[in-house]
């Protein structure tokens, strides 16, 4: 399978957060094309599991989605920061927790027909506690689960977040005999 071919890259909006950007491309035929996709630098998303295997999880609520989103600790990447220091900085944003111990679990591609951002997932562990700094947008609770009542709730409907029900698949891949937890 060969590539096609970016003839140039227009940036047709841009925001804080991402880009709207148009590509004009050749495919590997000759025919030539426009590409219009959201230009995300990428994201980071945390498992954080505590000592007794729940984990922290957060409901917040999503404009777009007019409801509240059950949801691991999540945000864009920011420019310039690593994914792991990312993570880190969600991580005591949203859930108030500072971790020592880090395991990068994999990443994958939310939106790849719309989006070219790549989501990091770590696992941490090892906490302790200091002051959460959600951004001006954000209204956190936060809760405590376990593995079950996470597949539970997604399983009912309620945990409907794409991302959280990924970072999920890419745990149980690293964690096949856990079984009810």
């Amino acid at each position: 399978m060969t590539g096609w071919e970016r003839l140039d890259k227009e940036c047709v909006d841009n925001n804080p957060w991402f880009r709207i950007s148009r590509d004009r491309y050749r495919l590997p035929g000759g025919d030539v094309g426009t590409y219009t996709y959201v230009d995300i630098p990428g994201s980071t998303m945390v498992i954080p599991r505590l000592p007794d295997g729940r984990v922290v999880m957060v409901r917040q609520y999503r404009y777009l989605m007019q409801r509240e989103s059950l949801e691991f600790p999540c945000g864009g990447l920011k420019e310039g920061y690593e994914p792991l220091f990312n993570a880190q900085e969600e991580l005591r944003e949203e859930a108030g927790l500072e971790a020592t111990s880090w395991t990068k679990l994999g990443e994958f591609a939310p939106y790849n027909g719309v989006s070219n951002e790549y989501c990091h997932v770590y696992l941490a562990e090892e906490f302790s506690a200091v002051p959460a700094t959600p951004e001006e947008t954000e209204s956190i609770e936060i809760l405590h689960m376990t593995f079950d009542e996470i597949r539970t709730e997604i399983a009912r409907g309620t945990l409907w977040d794409g991302m959280t029900v990924a970072c999920l698949s890419i745990y149980d891949a690293h964690h096949p005999t856990v079984g009810n937890e």
